[in-house]
């Protein structure tokens, strides 16, 4: 297998593998359209080794706030995540939520840190920390909790000289009906296309993030990919020509979550 093939391979979601997707073997009946905007905050935490064991129980104290925003709405998901492939200058934990409306992740963030941070935390152990907070137009997930679940998230640049609307076309033609036909399969519980909402980095990058229950789910991923590669071998260029593949990175996690 040739280095170019081994990065796709490896990605589960890179370049070609996405783009030989546009077109399942069966014709598409199904109009893509874009969805209500989600907006998702997430909290990064780079916690040196000795004190990874301390994230669970930080979590856990914090669930209650979580659980009750999910229960009135406010929320539609959260949960929390360790790296498993482990970077110098990246996060090896963090914590997420999502909701309908900007207000919504404001209101639960507030709830946080108004409760009860003043004791000692395990994240006053951080040698880094950031926070994010996206925007999505295309989304879907089962409802529930997983736990122990994988996390797969691939970042992608659109190039320069792309439309403005490249990311909706591609996430239209390219991405959410793979996504979809993975979601119908079993083989992964959520799925989103995000942009930043508040740009803390150059803008003209977006973010595929789905969710396996198991860690079987990323062989059933690889082999939809893999398959639809053979069968469409000559559609990589239409997502190649709208995104830049030096900006193109993957990290994969396990983690809890919750969708209602």
């Amino acid at each position: 297998m040739n280095k170019r093939l081994w990065c796709v391979f490896t990605g589960l979601c890179g370049l070609l593998m996405l783009a030989t997707c546009a077109t399942p073997s069966g014709a598409q009946t199904t109009e893509v359209k874009e969805k209500p905007p989600m907006y998702s905050y997430v909290a990064n935490w780079q916690i040196p080794r000795a004190h990874w064991a301390e994230m669970e129980a930080f979590n856990a104290a914090h669930q209650a706030i979580m659980d009750k925003a999910l229960a009135d709405g406010t929320l539609v998901g959260y949960g929390n995540d360790e790296n498993r492939v482990h970077q110098p200058d990246t996060e090896t934990h963090d914590t997420w939520w999502s909701s309908m409306s900007m207000a919504g992740l404001m209101k639960v963030l507030d709830q946080q840190m108004a409760s009860g941070n003043a004791a000692p935390s395990v994240l006053d152990t951080a040698t880094k920390h950031w926070d994010s907070i996206y925007l999505s137009r295309y989304y879907n997930w089962k409802s529930g909790a997983y736990k122990g679940g994988y996390v797969h998230v691939s970042v992608y640049k659109v190039k320069a000289d792309a439309p403005d609307d490249a990311v909706a076309t591609l996430s239209k033609n390219l991405i959410v009906p793979l996504m979809e036909k993975m979601l119908a399969d079993g083989a992964i519980v959520e799925y989103e296309v995000d942009e930043q909402a508040i740009h803390t980095s150059a803008p003209g990058t977006f973010v595929l993030v789905y969710v396996t229950p198991t860690a079987e789910g990323l062989d059933k991923v690889s082999a939809g990919l893999m398959a639809a590669v053979k069968a469409q071998p000559l559609a990589g260029p239409a997502f190649g020509s709208m995104t830049d593949d030096s900006g193109h990175r993957d990290e994969l996690e396990k983690g809890d979550g919750v969708f209602k």
